[in-house]
């Protein structure tokens, strides 16, 4: 079978080329997929925007954020078997899922949500991991006290979406998301958020509702332009996690005086390093898609593109630029 690949093309790195990729060979914890649908993150358009900035001497294939049925397995691979249906974000190291087949590793891949279609499932393992882990392994909103608040900012993007439901389901936060729109907003009511304010002025709204703190804060989107508003509304020994690296130095002068605990997200940590604990990745993968399958959390697939071209992931690109997007775009292959 001819293995296309659409990548960024290393002559004119602002522009993408469709490529034919050798036969792959599953190393020994590798499972050999066929992509049936890839959605595009916020981390794509970062990653080209690099390659455009830094030049490239070969095609790069991006894409980590994936549905797929399983072709071979390697050697030591357990819990996987060809004809498996996955889904997976995949490894920022490797080459991507803009491609009709794919080598991922096994530790950080989980088993399809049986509810879901592939463009439905494939928006789902990027945004769920960096939620789940940003509110429970960072934050670890799960021991909050009854009473206590979460601010999510960015609520109706693509991590926010799924930080809303799994905060619900999973421990005792009133959730208050931030939202620039009137139909993104009810986007948020809908997942579960107890409140919604605009971003615009997060004190002055929270302040109009009697609440001058939080008990933790999930930054989401523009770390630099919001850092003044969370050290103002971080309470006493609170917790931030944001997701979004600064460009600019970010004052801690707040966050000393409130002894406040200051996190980041990173969801790609453990496979760029192999920690010890990476197969904790396709473990969430598959809590998660346990709850997608009892109809606890909603897949946050917004829009869904047809075949994989140079075209139509330019297009999905383009939607991610525009930073206005409720939930994901997916390319179906």
């Amino acid at each position: 079978m001819t293995i296309r690949a659409i990548a960024v093309n290393p002559a004119r790195p602002e522009e993408f080329i469709e490529i034919q990729q050798e036969t792959l060979t599953p190393a020994e914890y590798d499972l050999l997929v066929e992509v049936k649908a890839a959605s595009v993150n916020p981390v794509d358009t970062k990653v080209h925007k690099g390659a455009v900035k830094n030049g490239l001497q070969q095609p790069r294939i991006l894409g980590w954020d994936a549905s797929a049925v399983v072709l071979e397995v390697g050697s030591k691979v357990s819990g996987f078997k060809p004809g498996d249906e996955v889904y997976y974000a995949g490894d920022l190291t490797r080459p991507g899922s803009n491609s009709t087949q794919q080598l991922v590793d096994a530790r950080i891949v989980g088993h399809k949500p049986k509810s879901l279609d592939w463009a439905a499932a494939a928006a789902i393992p990027l945004t769920a991991l960096t939620a789940w882990e940003g509110l429970f392994e960072r934050l670890h909103i799960q021991d909050a006290r009854e009473g206590a608040r979460l601010l999510i900012i960015g609520g109706a993007g693509g991590v926010g979406s799924l930080a809303i439901p799994f905060a619900r389901l999973n421990s005792k936060v009133e959730i208050i998301a931030t939202a620039s729109r009137a139909d993104s907003a009810q986007w948020c009511r809908d997942r579960g958020a107890h409140r919604v304010i605009s971003y615009h002025d997060m004190a002055g709204e929270l302040e109009k509702q009697g609440i001058k703190q939080v008990d933790y804060i999930f930054c989401l989107n523009d770390t630099d332009g919001h850092w003044e508003a969370i050290g103002q509304l971080i309470a006493p020994q609170g917790d931030i996690c944001t997701i979004v690296e600064n460009e600019h130095p970010l004052s801690m002068d707040q966050l000393k005086l409130k002894s406040a605990a200051l996190h980041w997200e990173f969801m790609y940590t453990r496979s760029m390093f192999s920690t010890p604990d990476m197969a904790r990745q396709g473990e969430i993968l598959n809590e998660v898609a346990q709850l997608l399958d009892a109809g606890k959390v909603q897949s946050t697939l917004n829009e869904t593109l047809q075949g994989l071209s140079v075209e139509t992931l330019t297009a999905a690109h383009q939607r991610v630029l525009e930073g206005h997007m409720r939930g994901k775009v997916v390319i179906a292959y």
